[in-house]
């Protein structure tokens, strides 16, 4: 609601009430249904993707630390972005497709890097081998859009992570792909809890791990994926979220899964909502507002006892 009756344009909040009582003009109306709904939904569709990415990356790497920003996965779908529009598309026609493969390597390469030789036992050490990915897909995207001065202008609104500006269409076009992913997260649930016990418990329990990690793969993909082809790199969502839900509910996976449902979006169109506001008449952009947010929630779990493993 909230969302609905707050901007940084002229629109007053008690005239925008009056509006969603079915009485104001046609501008506030455009305002309210065109503009700020449609940025609603496109952050509680962001807000819940990326909470429930950081979850299951978190899970699977058994590492507080794992999230998709910080570990390249959103980069990896920048870059395959910045490829595209290189290649002949525009933000407008780019299929979500296309941001989901970019976030699969970026996945395959987290994992590649958990598996090497004391990795996925420092937390700390993942995340610096994660943000030299970043970094180098980052400098590789700056590179290539240097000499395309089209995509370059196509990405600049874009790579900052916005929810406004979006169409809804976008988010019809993923549905089929959150499906999926939702199937994953059903079937790879149970077993994720039993793997939090360690590989013999779970193949104890009759669960592969291998294919675990395989399928929870491919759903951080489609999510991730799905949301930084909507609204751009958001960062630090993919951590924040599920440290909020396991400070309430504890470190059972099932429980921290269901509870990102809802503190995704919230938090997501919360910060949403303040961007709007702190630099009226203008917006600042919804990634930065995270990053500032995120930063010291990153520097308060580094600095926890609770590390170094889940």
């Amino acid at each position: 609601m909230l969302s609905l009756l707050l901007g940084a344009g002229g629109l007053a909040p008690h005239a925008s009430l009056l509006t969603l009582l079915g009485h104001g003009s046609a501008d506030a109306e455009f305002t309210v249904f065109h503009l700020r709904l449609t940025r609603t939904l496109v952050g509680l569709f962001v807000g819940l993707t990326l909470g429930i990415a950081g979850a299951l990356m978190q899970a699977v790497a058994r590492n507080p630390l794992a999230e998709p920003g910080l570990l390249g996965v959103s980069a990896g779908s920048s870059f395959a972005v910045a490829m595209a529009l290189v290649l002949g598309a525009s933000t407008a026609t780019l299929t979500v497709g296309i941001a989901q493969i970019g976030a699969l390597v970026g996945c395959l390469c987290v994992i590649g890097t958990a598996k090497m030789q004391g990795q996925r036992n420092d937390p700390i050490r993942l995340v610096l081998a994660g943000a030299a990915l970043s970094s180098l897909l980052l400098a590789m995207t700056s590179l290539i859009l240097l000499f395309d001065q089209r995509a370059a202008d196509e990405i600049r609104f874009w790579v900052t992570g916005s929810v406004a500006g979006r169409d809804t269409s976008t988010l019809i076009s993923v549905l089929p792909s959150m499906l999926l992913a939702l199937i994953c997260i059903l079937y790879t649930a149970k077993p994720l809890a039993s793997l939090a016990l360690g590989e013999r418990v779970a193949i104890g329990l009759g669960h592969k791990p291998r294919r675990i990690r395989g399928i929870v793969i491919i759903a951080v993909a489609l999510l991730v994926g799905a949301a930084t082809a909507i609204a751009g790199p958001v960062a630090f969502i993919g951590l924040v979220v599920p440290f909020a839900a396991r400070a309430l509910v504890g470190p059972d996976i099932r429980r921290t899964l269901w509870l990102c449902l809802p503190l995704g979006p919230i938090i997501v169109i919360t910060a949403d909502i303040i961007s709007r506001l702190v630099a009226q008449p203008a917006e600042m952009p919804l990634g930065v507002l995270t990053a500032i947010v995120g930063a010291p929630v990153l520097l308060f779990i580094v600095r926890s006892h609770r590390l170094p493993t889940l």
